[in-house]
């Protein structure tokens, strides 16, 4: 009985809880593609961290490396690739000609692909795994 509720709609508008359901299963299909892409192309220790509530910008984060310079661009383009064959827009891609980092913006989730030497740099990991400070309740 609780599903008809959350699947019909009043005046033409899908309830709230109908919409949050939908928008889950849109942001684990497209992490799942990602994920996906990045292993058939042999992409290395894949990491994705949950942004919601922590980032306007996107909702996952995904981080993955590439063997090389040219690894690296050639994991991103068939990435972008692959998401626009599914249906999925790509914002942009950067970096794609040196090759060291390359950032996929697919919307509800950024994939960066680094060169190893490039990503312990930077250690986006460790950056987004802080947590984040407790506000004072007034």
């Amino acid at each position: 009985m609780e599903d008809d509720i959350l699947t019909s709609s009043r005046a033409g508008h899908p309830p709230a809880k109908s919409l949050s359901r939908r928008k889950n299963s849109t942001e684990n299909a497209l992490l799942s593609r990602i994920i996906q892409s990045l292993e058939d192309d042999k992409a290395e220790d894949i990491v994705t961290i949950d942004l919601k509530g922590r980032s306007s910008l996107t909702d996952h984060l995904v981080i993955a490396t590439g063997r090389s310079a040219r690894h690296v661009s050639a994991v991103a383009e068939n990435l972008a690739r692959r998401l626009k064959q599914a249906g999925y827009a790509t914002r942009g891609i950067d970096g794609l000609k040196q090759g060291d980092w390359v950032l996929v913006d697919a919307g509800d989730a950024i994939v960066h692909v680094f060169r190893a030497e490039v990503r312990n740099y930077y250690d986006l990991e460790g950056m987004w795994s802080v947590p984040e400070p407790r506000r004072a309740v007034l």
